[in-house]
Parts: structure tokens; sequence; C-alpha cells
């Protein structure tokens, strides 16, 4: 019998507890039974579905301190970050909950004395979940929540670095009256992940890493089944010389040092126009100097550890070879002397060039890289110089401007000025190596469903 262990990445990969990895068996066997309740949980309808997952949203405000302990202590992340995050956690969870029977009401396209057409929302079949670990709770929401309110049953699994955070989410879900075989949960690494999306399944569901979301797409393709994937981001954030820095700041820091820099659509290549350059560099400097790194237990603390030694090593090596290719460490650059585990310092580099692996890979740690430009066309150059294309953000005075920049990134999600486009009502997903599909709003639960045109004449 194999474990998944769970380990502390704050307090020096001290040991949390242990979780079985499924076996093929147990795999396929909750395949079989997701496949047997397709029927049920179709016929039942949106309002009735919506109506069985409802008791899991009290549940969630009542176990809110808990989840966010358990979180804190499987992935690092500050504790006051973790409460934070599910009270954004909330406002998805209540749009899913208020909103999917409107989202996927039946439509009339068209209408006369002598026909009616209309499309309507079919659920596609038996969904693969499979999400990483940088938003725990958030993974599960986004990924579970839509597919069962549209009507496919979920096998689901979760990062092996927070298994007991995916062990209670399976215990919260379990306390559900759902139909036998309409939610169950495995665990393990990217093996157990492959052994589920090779069985009778009809829908991937992947937020993650390129590398895995191509493997998955190629997958689905022989199977010929649909994939949803979300696959990380390198966004470029562009500084035009007319904003005023101190307005923004906090902003820069906020979009690349969040979570500890372990986010898909966090700022991950600063571009700002040649004479706002230095002071940029300044003044984050300044911001990064006040930053207090530490124990993600403390409430003072604003940056915890890395999710994983594995994770430590890989900004490191990322570093290491931007230094080695002449790259200017600002602030940072280098784990903490003073703390055991996952940590590294909140980091600046310029001089960057565009062989470095922090410019060509996508950097999961408090990595900021920054660089000038001279003209609007170099910035968008810039700007589209990656494999990837999740989101961007544009700061001019010049909304015009602003807007005609924005229409020649390649990016799924923009934003200008103080723009935000996280709202549950917004799409979500990318271009290129970010991903394929969309989530949230319509759009998002419009991809999890079979659309079936209806002609009445």
């Amino acid at each position: 019998m194999k474990f998944l262990v769970s380990t502390n990445p704050a307090k020096n990969y001290k040991e949390l507890g242990k979780v079985k990895v499924s076996p093929l068996n147990e795999i396929k066997e909750k395949v079989f039974l997701a496949n047997k309740a397709k029927s049920v949980w179709k016929n039942i309808g949106v309002k009735e579905r919506v109506k069985l997952l409802k008791p899991l949203y009290q549940e969630f405000l009542r176990r809110k301190k808990e989840i966010a302990l358990l979180v804190t202590r499987e992935i690092g992340k500050p504790i006051s970050e973790a409460l934070n995050d599910l009270e954004w956690d909330k406002a998805y969870f209540e749009d899913f909950l208020n909103n999917g029977e409107k989202y996927l009401k039946e439509e009339i396209t068209f209408k006369d004395k002598n026909s009616l057409n209309k499309v309507v929302y079919e659920p596609i079949g038996v969904a693969a979940v499979i999400v990483p670990w940088n938003f725990p709770f958030a993974n599960f929401l986004w990924g579970v929540m839509p597919n069962l309110i549209a009507g496919n049953p979920v096998i689901f699994k979760h990062s092996e670095e927070c298994p007991l955070t995916g062990k209670l989410i399976e215990e919260m879900m379990g306390q559900l009256n759902l139909p036998k075989g309409v939610f169950s949960e495995i665990y393990g690494d990217g093996r157990v992940g492959e052994l589920l999306v090779n069985q009778d399944i009809d829908l991937i569901w992947f937020t993650g890493s390129s590398v895995v979301g191509k493997k998955l797409y190629q997958i689905a393709g022989k199977k010929k089944i649909k994939a949803i994937l979300e696959m990380g981001g390198s966004n470029p954030w562009i500084v035009f010389k007319d904003v005023k820095i101190d307005e923004i700041i906090e902003d820069i820091y906020n979009g690349r040092f969040f979570n500890n820099g372990q986010v898909c659509d966090a700022l991950k290549r600063l571009i700002v126009e040649e004479p706002l350059f230095n002071e940029v560099v300044e003044k984050l400097k300044k911001r990064l100097e006040k930053v207090h790194v530490g124990d993600p237990e403390d409430p003072k603390t604003e940056l915890g550890s890395l999710v994983s030694e594995k994770q430590l090593k890989l900004l490191n090596s990322q570093v290491r070879d931007a230094v080695q290719k002449g790259a200017k460490v600002v602030i940072g650059g280098r784990e903490p002397k003073n703390l055991k585990g996952a940590y590294f310092l909140p980091t600046i580099l310029t001089n960057i060039k565009r062989d470095m692996r922090v410019w060509k890979e996508e950097t999961f740690g408090p990595v900021l890289p920054v660089v000038s430009f001279k003209t609007e066309e170099e910035a968008v150059e810039l700007a589209n110089d990656t494999s990837y294309g999740l989101g961007a953000k544009v700061y001019s005075k010049d909304v015009k401007r602003a807007l005609q920049v924005a229409a020649k990134i390649e990016a799924g999600c923009i934003d200008i000025n103080k723009g935000n486009h996280w709202l549950p009502c917004n799409p979500f997903g990318g271009y290129k190596d970010s991903g394929i599909g969309r989530e949230h709003g319509k759009w998002g639960f419009q991809e999890l469903s079979q659309i079936k045109l209806v002609s009445i004449g």
C-alpha cells in the first residue's frame, strides 16, 4: 500500500499526515459508479442539483478557519491570506449556486409563426477534474461545482502537495445527500491522474502545468472527448511613462508577490517605459525591504514559504541561470538564512536577456524580472514574447492608447489601470500554452455542456 505524505514546507518539512494512494481497482470502481449515476444526475435537473449542493456552502462557512489553517500548514500560505482567499471563494461559490440555472437556461435562436428553434444545454457525462495546490479550496470549487451543477458526475483528484486538504473536502462532500457515484475523490501524483483519464470518462477538466496539460490534450484527442485546460502563464504588465508610480506600486507588489508569486495569472514580467524604469525599480525595492517573510501561521507574516522543496530548487535554478547570464539582483535572490524550509526572499532582477529562464519559463515564486522599452511597438513585442497567453495589464492615463495596446496582446484576460477581470461573471482562460476553453460565468458553464439544437415546426 502506497501513501502520500503531507509535509509542512514552512516548518522544515515536518510531517503532517498521510493519505492512501488510490490503486487502479479503486479508480475503475469510482468511474464505473459515476457512469451509472449519469442518467440519474442528469434527470434530476439543474434546480434540484443546486438544492442538493447548497448545504456544502453552509459547511464551508462553518469550517472556514479550519480550512484556512490546513491550507497554511500544507502549502505555506500566510494564514491571513488563506482566510482572505476563502472570502474571495465565497463570491464564486454564491455565483455558481445562484446563477447556474440561469447560465444553463435554454435559448431561443429563431422563432416565427411556423417554427421555433432553441438551444438546450445538456450534461457531457463523467468529468475527471484534476487541480493544483496553489489555491486548494478555490481550485476544487472552480473545477467541481460547475460540473456538478451542469449535470456531470465528477471524479476529483487534488494535488499530491495538499492531500489532507483533499481529504477534508471529501469529508465535507460526503455529508451531502448526493446519489451514489455523483462525486468521488482519488489520491496520488500525476501517474494516478493519468490512470484516471484513461478510464471511461467523457470530459477532462484540468488546471496545472502546460507540460501535463498537453499530455492530457493528446489523451483526450485519442479518446475523442473534450478537454478544458488552464495551464499557467507568464503575464506581462506594461507601464507607460504618463502614470504616477506611487499610485501603482502596491498594485504591482500584489500582482507579483500575492501567494508568494505562486499564481498562474500573476504578473511575471514587468515592462516599463524607459524614463520611469529606475524609479519603478527603486520604489519596488523599498516596498520589498518592508516585507515580513516568516512563519505563515503568524498573522503578521506577509510572505510564507513556497509549497515544497522541489519548488524551491526549481526557483533557485531559474534565478541562478539568470545571474550566470548577467542579470542584476536588485534585492533578494536567495533563501533567507534564519528560516528552515522552502523559503525564498522576494526578488527583483534587472538586466534581463531573453534567453534567461526567468523570461522564457513560468516562474512560480517571488521573483520579478523588470525590463524597459522605448516605443509602444517594442512594449507589445516584449509582452508577446512568450509561449503563454493567460493575462496581461496595461497602465496608462491614455485609455485609448491602452486599449490599442490591449488589442495587440495575445492573452485571454487583460486589465487596464485599476481594471479587475476577477469577477465570477467573467470568463477566465488563455491563449497559446495557457490553455483551451474558459471557466466561470455563462461561458464556463456552457463549456461543460453538450449544446443541442431543437427545431420545432
